[in-house]
């Protein structure tokens, strides 16, 4: 499973695009989706990022549980109703979700931050 280590500022375009630090895009080689799962984060005023091993492993987690009981649900309707596939582009750039990254307050950079099996995307002022 990939590492996410360290912290990056990028600049969006004005197409909405990011490239996803090269460090990262080398952590998720041998992945079978070339790209990132985004979803707001439940802790941060956040974008979290993931690859899809690690949304994979959740899907797994979530499916042990009694499949009719409320903690099903709303796991799987929170996490996977919630998530984005973004692919790279051959630049290594993804298109970040327009009303995703507006409820973050990110507009033209992008802080990400390594937090291991995820990372983060900030608007910069907000992770200071």
């Amino acid at each position: 499973m990939p590492l996410f280590l360290s912290t990056f500022t990028k600049k969006i375009d004005k197409k909405g695009r990011v490239s996803v630090p090269s460090q990262f895009r080398a952590a998720l080689e041998g992945e079978a989706f070339n790209g990132i799962i985004v979803y707001q984060s439940f802790i941060n005023h956040c974008v979290e990022a993931c690859a899809m091993s690690r949304l994979e492993a959740l899907s797994e987690r979530i499916e042990t549980l009694d499949p009719f009981s409320e903690e099903h649900d709303a796991f799987s309707s929170t996490i996977l109703g919630g998530s984005v596939q973004l692919s790279f582009d051959g630049e290594g750039r993804v298109n970040l979700p327009p009303e995703l990254v507006a409820s973050v307050g990110i507009d033209e950079e992008a802080v990400f931050v390594g937090k291991g099996k995820t990372f983060e995307i900030w608007q910069p002022a907000a992770f200071t």
